[in-house]
């Protein structure tokens, strides 16, 4: 996978890569649209030296996303009853004494006492 970004004003193509966040003019491509890509007539393609595997996310990545998710379950929403009130519940309860919970494709784990 590579990503590719023109730059307008030098008629440059540039294919390097997986951008690490998005940008105006910067497109994801596969591997087989990276190998075969073309430009217009009078444009120069840069192709950067590419990595030989993905970055694979670190420790700060993952605990972030473990964070993010622990937010997202521990936030009360509302919901409307048949009579048309407006209650806030939790969305995720863990029972006592469980390991964890399933909810959907999730699992959610409780944190060591």
């Amino acid at each position: 996978m590579a990503t590719l970004t023109y730059v307008y004003a030098d008629s440059t193509a540039v294919l390097g890569p997986l951008a690490t966040y998005a940008e105006p003019h910067c497109y994801d491509l596969c591997e087989q649209h990276a190998g075969s890509l073309t430009v217009p007539r009078g444009w120069e393609v840069l192709r950067l030296a590419m990595p030989s595997q993905p970055p694979q996310p670190g420790p700060d990545d993952l605990l972030a996303l473990a964070d993010a998710v622990r937010e997202a379950a521990s936030r009360p929403t509302s919901s409307v009853t048949p009579q048309g009130q407006r209650t806030a519940h939790s969305t995720i309860e863990a029972p006592a004494g469980a390991e964890g919970t399933r909810r959907g494709h999730l699992r959610i784990l409780r944190e060591p006492s």
